[in-house]
């Protein structure tokens, strides 16, 4: 099986060091967006447009990947997918999301959607992202690529 790397691409804020990861890896990788993003001159990065709508590139991205494949994204119920599907997924922030972790990850998220939901005065922060994250994220997304293909 051929390993690749698949990108949900929009407001992706690792893309560059992704393809950094990749190019050093031999890596295929695909960045995949409903437009809007300018496409890589690199021969191992391919630009997948999608049609514009509500979590079409989340779709083509739950449809494509499979064993072997590395999703980054930061997006959890795709995450829960791509985990199923057997594809290794990377948060933008370096954090693993495993079959182990997914189902608490996911949970975590819905909470938070209810009581935001409940509570129109709860304003949850994003958190801040930055050289330490960026860091996590190429550490691990190299730490995933060394692991043999299944």
């Amino acid at each position: 099986m051929t390993r690749r790397i698949l990108i949900d691409a929009d407001a992706c804020p690792v893309k560059a060091e992704a393809e950094r990861v990749a190019t050093r890896h031999g890596v295929r990788m695909l960045v995949v967006s409903n437009g809007g993003i300018r496409p890589s001159p690199n021969p191992l990065v391919e630009s997948v447009f999608v049609p514009a709508g509500p979590d079409e590139a989340d779709k083509w991205i739950a449809e494509a990947c499979g064993p072997g494949d590395v999703v980054v994204t930061g997006d959890i119920p795709l995450a829960a997918k791509c985990v199923a599907a057997g594809a290794w997924v990377i948060k933008h922030n370096g954090e693993e999301l495993t079959t182990a972790n997914i189902g608490m990850v996911l949970a975590t998220r819905d909470l938070m959607a209810d009581l935001r939901e409940a509570d129109p005065f709860r304003q949850g922060g994003a958190k801040l992202f930055g050289k330490a994250e960026r860091s996590r994220f190429l550490d691990m997304l190299d730490r995933v690529l060394r692991r043999p293909v299944p």
